[in-house]
């Protein structure tokens, strides 16, 4: 069964290579959707996939990178979106 994750992540997570580690994530466990930077600082992305996958990686952007500092992550569940690959966007 599959799952789509939105997430909000804040802390030091922009000027970390966090998009590039994300996105290397998601394609090692399958997932489709998109990263990108926010205005305010953020990191926002969306992955869809299998559950089990998915749930991985929100546990993985908990943490990111070694050189990011997460200090929250704001998930919401939505519908699947149809995605075809992960991608970085700007």
């Amino acid at each position: 069964m599959k799952t789509c994750f939105c997430l909000t992540i804040h802390g030091r997570v922009q000027g970390v290579f966090f998009r590039h580690h994300t996105r290397e994530k998601a394609l090692e466990l399958g997932l489709v959707g998109f990263v990108k930077n926010q205005s305010d600082g953020t990191v926002y992305a969306e992955a869809e996939g299998e559950i089990s996958a998915v749930e991985k990686w929100v546990e993985w952007c908990r943490k990111g990178p070694a050189a990011a500092r997460v200090d929250r992550v704001e998930t919401i569940e939505k519908d699947l979106e149809g995605y075809t690959e992960f991608e970085i966007r700007h």
